[in-house]
C-alpha cells in the first residue's frame, strides 16, 4: 500500500492576473476621475486615489493570507461567518453612520465600511455549505424554503438600512439556485413579474387588468377548455392583477421621492436634466465624447471639470469611455467577460459540491454588479448605487470583492487532492 500525498496548491494564474490588472486599472481610473494638476501625487491620502492605494495594499495582504489558509477552513466556518455577517448588519441600527442618504455604514476610528459587503460572501459560503450537506436535495420544499430564508434575511435587513442597491444584489443568488435545480418555470415567472412591474409603472393598473382579462378570454376561446384550465387561468389573472396593483401602491406610497424620480427618468416619464436625470445625462455625454479611441489618460474634459457626480464610484465606467473610447470600453468588457467565463469554467471543474456552488455565487454576484453598474452609466438601468467590482473607489467594497474571489481561487487550487488518503 502506498500513501498518497496531497498535491501542492495550483492557483489559477489567469484569474489572479485579471484581478491584478483590474485593480491597477481601477486605481488609474480613480486617479483620473479626481485628478488635480496642483496635486498630482498618487499616494496622497487626502485624495480618493491615495486612500484606495492603501486599501489595495490591505486587500493584497488579505488575499495572500486567504491563499495560505487550508481550504477546509471555509467549509468549517461558513455558518459562523454568516452569523457574524448578520450580527454586523444588525449592529448598523445601533452604531450606523449615515453617508449620502444611506445608513448602512459603520465608522471605526478613521475607517468606515459597509457590513452589507461582508454579508455577500458570507451568504455565499453559508448557502454553499447547506446545499452541499449530506442528503440535502434542492427539489425538496424544505430545502428551498431554507435557502430562500438564508438569502432573504440579509437582504431584508439591508433594505431597512436604505441601501436598495446592495439588497438587490442578493437576487443574483437565483442563478446559483437555478444551477442547483431551481425549476426553469420559476425564472420565467420572475421575468413575467418584471415585465408586469414595468408595465404597472408605465400604464394605469386598471388598463393592464382589462388587457389581461381580454387576453385570458381570447386564450380560452382558442383552446380546448377544461375546468382545471379555466380555474388555473382565472387564478393567474387574479394574481397578476393583485401584483400590478401592489406595484403601483408601493411606488406611490413606499418609495422615497428621489427613488421615484430615478425610475420615472429611466422609463422616460420625466425629463429632469438638473435633477435625477443629470448624472445619467452627463455620463452618456462623457462616454460619447470619447469617440473611437478616447481622449487619452488624464485628458477627459468631463473628468477635469467634474461634470459627472460620483465619477470615481458609481460612474467610474465614464472615465473608461471618455479616456479610452469605444475601443477601450470594448476591451474592458471583453476582459470582464473573460473573468466571468473563467470563473464559470473553474466552477464546473470542481469535484466537490461546496466549491461549485460557491464558484457560481462568485460569478452571479460579479455579473450582477457589472451589468447593473455599466447599465447605469449608459442609461439602460436605474441608478441604484452599486460599485463596479475592482474598479470603483471604496475600501470595504474592494476588500470584500477580493475576499469573495480569493476564497474561490483557494478552493479551486486543491480541487485534485483527495479528502482521504491510501490506495493499493
Amino acid at each position: 500500500m502506498t500513501q498518497l500525498q496531497p498535491k501542492p496548491a495550483k492557483f489559477d494564474w489567469l484569474t489572479l492576473m485579471l484581478y491584478y490588472v483590474f485593480v491597477v486599472a481601477g486605481l488609474l481610473c480613480i486617479y483620473a476621475s479626481v485628478y488635480k494638476e496642483t496635486n498630482p501625487m498618487i499616494y496622497d491620502n487626502s485624495m480618493n486615489y491615495g486612500k484606495q492605494l492603501v486599501w489595495i495594499g490591505i486587500s493584497f495582504f488579505v488575499g495572500l493570507m486567504i491563499l495560505l489558509i487550508d481550504e477546509k477552513f471555509f467549509y468549517a466556518f461558513a455558518y459562523g461567518l454568516y452569523g457574524i455577517g448578520i450580527v454586523m448588519l444588525l449592529s448598523v441600527f445601533a452604531l450606523g453612520t449615515e453617508i449620502k442618504g444611506s445608513s448602512s455604514w459603520i465608522r471605526v476610528g478613521g475607517i468606515q465600511f459597509q457590513p452589507a459587503e461582508i454579508a455577500k460572501f458570507a451568504t455565499a459560503l453559508a448557502l454553499s455549505k447547506y446545499l452541499s450537506g449530506y442528503n440535502i436535495q434542492f427539489k425538496e420544499r424544505k430545502t428551498q424554503m431554507i435557502c430562500a430564508a438564508m438569502i432573504l434575511l440579509p437582504m431584508v435587513i439591508i433594505l431597512f438600512q436604505n441601501e436598495t442597491g446592495s439588497a438587490l444584489v442578493f437576487v443574483a443568488f437565483a442563478l446559483v439556485l437555478y444551477r442547483e435545480g431551481l425549476p426553469g418555470w420559476l425564472l420565467l415567472v420572475g421575468i413575467a413579474l418584471g415585465v408586469l412591474s414595468v408595465l404597472a409603472l408605465l400604464v394605469k393598473p386598471l388598463y393592464i387588468i382589462i388587457g389581461l382579462v381580454v387576453l385570458a378570454g381570447a386564450f380560452l376561446l382558442m383552446v380546448r377548455r377544461t375546468m382545471l384550465l379555466i380555474y388555473l387561468t382565472v387564478g393567474i389573472i387574479a394574481f397578476a392583477s393583485a401584483y400590478v396593483s401592489s406595484v403601483d401602491y408601493v411606488f406611490e406610497n413606499v418609495l422615497q421621492a428621489h427613488q421615484k424620480s430615478r425610475i420615472n427618468v429611466l422609463l422616460g416619464k420625466e425629463v429632469d436634466m438638473k435633477g435625477a436625470g443629470y448624472n445619467v445625462q452627463q455620463s452618456k455625454i462623457a462616454i460619447g465624447s470619447g469617440g473611437l479611441l478616447g481622449k487619452g489618460f488624464l485628458e477627459g474634459t468631463q473628468n477635469k471639470f467634474r461634470f459627472v457626480p460620483e465619477q470615481s464610484t458609481d460612474f467610474i465606467f465614464c472615465t473608461i469611455g471618455e479616456e479610452y473610447g469605444f475601443a477601450g470600453s470594448l476591451l474592458f468588457i471583453a476582459l470582464y467577460m473573460l473573468l466571468l467565463w473563467r470563473l464559470l469554467f473553474m466552477a464546473e471543474r470542481q469535484r466537490y459540491k461546496f466549491n461549485r456552488i460557491y464558484g457560481y455565487s462568485v460569478v452571479s454576484i460579479l455579473f450582477f454588479h457589472f451589468t447593473i453598474n455599466v447599465g447605469m452609466t449608459l442609461g439602460l438601468m436605474p441608478v441604484i448605487g452599486i460599485p463596479l467590482p475592482y474598479f470603483s473607489y471604496g475600501g470595504s467594497a474592494l476588500l470584500s470583492f477580493t475576499v469573495l474571489l480569493f476564497i474561490f481561487i483557494r478552493l479551486d487550487a486543491n480541487r485534485m487532492n483527495e479528502l482521504t488518503s491510501g490506495a493499493d
